[in-house]
């Protein structure tokens, strides 16, 4: 068994509990632990894919650098990818076992269970320290039974709980008051204290509060984290906006529609961040704006998401940025949707087999949905200028082109892999993660008009910012006092008096 395992939970969605599960992670590490982070149920579109082939949360794959590790399937044992507002495609150690509508998945519960715990027990063995993070809020009293995401999960295999609660969003007091009231006796025993997220300003104002939530619950603030400006870290879920920068025309213009069930939009993370790009982000009913490069994002629902730019007027739009020269990117369900056709034989994105779907035609290609997806990492070089890249593919989809083209990369395996237009207008590729590689992330910028005089390297940046959160939390937290609170949580649990 570990040294201790600890679990962060939070009032809210967005509280922070992937960002103080990264934070803590590093901290372990710099103490010479192994240490390794743990989520057993995952909610999002943005996913990431293992060495070995296996789909993840994103913020697990964010954790385990931290943690100085390769992700592991372990790390996010269920993970639910929503394709419609009341059904999922249900991923259980790392491979989908079907789509399931909210009632089918409350059912379904018990044997996923039993993964979770599978997973959390081989890591267990194998660290000193298990960092597990909750889902969403454990006072959710329609998901109590059968919770395996939040406190049901604690329970399960005995370990503390930290709740953290973002005051930002406002009634902190309320949120974390409210949270621990509507916990079982037992539940509130395992909470050893709560965590302030994103606070702003003079703390001696917030004292009287502190204090009073000591006194009214017994539990103690184990630490006020201030916010952090212009933080960066990769979004589990909500669709990070661009940093504020100056309207300089000398920026690279780079649009990108958001769809109901866009995916993996860390994508772009790389170019919302350079200097010397403005990413726009247009939403339904906004107007499109003019554009240097347009990039179709990843989606879950291609068809349904193809329908709705249809109604939004991006088909017309990209015809006429085509014919005034502009650039187009289209990333994985962007790249089926450029093509000629899409076939779902099976159903798999409706419930209606035989769908087939007119694409936008742009690209000489037909895709057709198959139930095994591809899973894998890669990487190559950009057959135009050699640069370097590094990627991921997840995708159902299995597309065929209808006449000679000029692929975008070339694999290390030997293989080709996407598409270029014969005027260099249109890009398309199944290659998550495209822009990360700063050699990759200059030549596309290159390509799309731009000519960068400043450097930017993503991957440093992201680590940057992993050490800037980790030495801010450790200034406002007695991480030492930490674990030894989780070790003697685990010797009385272990001895009972």
């Amino acid at each position: 068994m570990p040294a201790f395992s600890l679990m962060v939970q939070g009032t809210t969605s967005d509280a922070g509990k992937s960002t103080l599960v990264t934070a803590l992670c590093r901290l372990l590490v710099k103490r010479q632990l192994s240490v390794v982070p743990f989520k057993p149920q995952n909610m999002a579109l943005n996913s990431a894919v293992t060495q070995d082939g296996h789909e993840i949360g994103r913020a697990q794959a964010v954790q385990a650098q931290a943690a100085h590790l390769a992700p592991h399937v372990d790390m996010n044992p269920i993970l639910l990818k929503p394709n419609t507002d009341t059904g999922a495609q249900v991923i259980i150690q790392g491979k989908a076992v079907g789509n399931m509508n909210a009632v089918g998945y409350h059912q379904y519960k018990s044997i996923a269970k039993q993964a979770a715990l599978d997973s959390y027990h081989r890591l267990a063995e194998q660290y000193q320290a298990v960092l597990i993070e909750g889902a969403g809020s454990p006072a959710e009293i329609n998901l109590r039974a059968r919770d395996i995401a939040n406190m049901g999960f604690a329970e399960s295999i005995d370990c503390p709980v930290i709740i953290i609660a973002d005051i930002d969003k406002g009634g902190v007091f309320a949120h974390l008051v409210g949270t621990l009231d509507l916990l079982s006796q037992s539940e509130q025993d395992r909470v050893i204290g709560f965590v302030i997220n994103r606070f702003r300003g003079d703390i001696s104002l917030l004292q009287p509060g502190l204090d009073w939530l000591k006194e009214h619950t017994g539990k103690p603030v184990l630490g006020v984290l201030p916010y952090l400006t212009g933080f960066h870290l990769e979004s589990e879920d909500a669709v990070a906006q661009s940093p504020i920068k100056d309207h300089s025309t000398d920026k690279l213009q780079v649009v990108i529609p958001v769809m109901p069930r866009t995916s993996n939009h860390t994508d772009w993370d790389a170019l919302r961040l350079h200097p010397e790009v403005q990413v726009t982000l247009v939403g339904a009913n906004e107007p499109i704006p003019p554009a240097d490069l347009v990039i179709l994002p990843g989606s879950k629902s291609v068809q349904s998401d193809l329908a709705f730019l249809r109604q939004q007027g991006w088909e017309n739009y990209l015809q006429k940025h085509l014919r005034y020269g502009g650039k187009v990117i289209g990333i994985c369900g962007g790249f089926q949707m450029l093509g000629e056709h899409l076939s779902d034989p099976l159903g798999l994105e409706n419930q209606t087999p035989g769908t087939q779907t007119n694409g936008f035609g742009f690209i000489p290609m037909t895709t057709v949905l198959k139930e095994e997806k591809q899973l894998k990492q890669q990487q190559g070089k950009l057959i135009q200028g050699q640069a370097q890249i590094t990627g991921y593919e997840i995708h159902s989809g299995v597309s065929q082109f209808t006449q000679a083209h000029d692929p975008l990369i070339e694999l290390d395996n030997g293989e080709a892999e996407g598409y270029r237009s014969v005027d260099g207008q249109i890009i398309g590729t199944y290659l998550h993660g495209l822009f990360d590689h700063t050699g990759a992330l200059n030549a596309l910028l290159e390509w799309a008009g731009h000519t960068q005089s400043k450097a930017f390297d993503y991957r440093q940046h992201r680590e940057s910012e992993i050490e800037r959160l980790a030495n801010r939390v450790e200034q406002h937290m007695d991480i030492d006092q930490l674990i030894e609170q989780c070790r003697r949580f685990n010797i009385q649990s272990a001895c009972p008096l």
